[in-house]
């Protein structure tokens, strides 16, 4: 799942609020979500 979320966040498909879904969902871990942002992840 990693690869395919950075994929489509480096081509501006998803932004950082769509990446943080997949880590309310369990499907990437906060430090995945730094890894394709750039930021800390924030709960929401």
């Amino acid at each position: 799942m990693y690869k395919i979320v950075k994929r489509f966040f480096d081509k501006g498909i998803y932004s950082a609020n769509d990446v943080s879904k997949f880590v309310l969902s369990g499907s990437l871990t906060s430090a995945e979500y730094k890894n394709i942002t750039g930021t800390d992840y924030a709960a929401q």
